[in-house]
């Protein structure tokens, strides 16, 4: 069954063009891993420092995948250096 995965980030002032670069990398990364069927990021209109990302994958199994991908991890590394913190993810299911 197919599942969305919900990230929230929040970028220090001033790197959000360094975020947006890390994003599409990791985006451009992702759309080859198995089982991604699509993603989209989000600003918030109100708090240009907050970034929404919605990523659907074919299955549980296939996000957690790609979530263990030495890639994604060296990638990811890269984004927390410049959050103001943690990266939220959230798994949702098809209701």
């Amino acid at each position: 069954m197919a599942i969305k995965v919900i990230i929230e980030r929040r970028v220090k002032k001033g790197m959000d063009t360094d975020l947006a670069k890390l994003m599409r990398e990791l985006r451009a990364k992702a759309m080859l891993a198995k089982g991604y069927i699509s993603g989209e990021t989000l600003r918030a209109h109100d708090d240009p420092t907050l970034y929404l990302v919605i990523s659907t994958w074919k299955s549980l199994d296939d996000w957690r995948a790609w979530e263990k991908n030495p890639v994604r991890k060296e990638i990811q590394t890269k984004i927390d250096s410049i959050l103001e913190e943690p990266t939220q993810r959230r798994v949702f299911d098809f209701a």
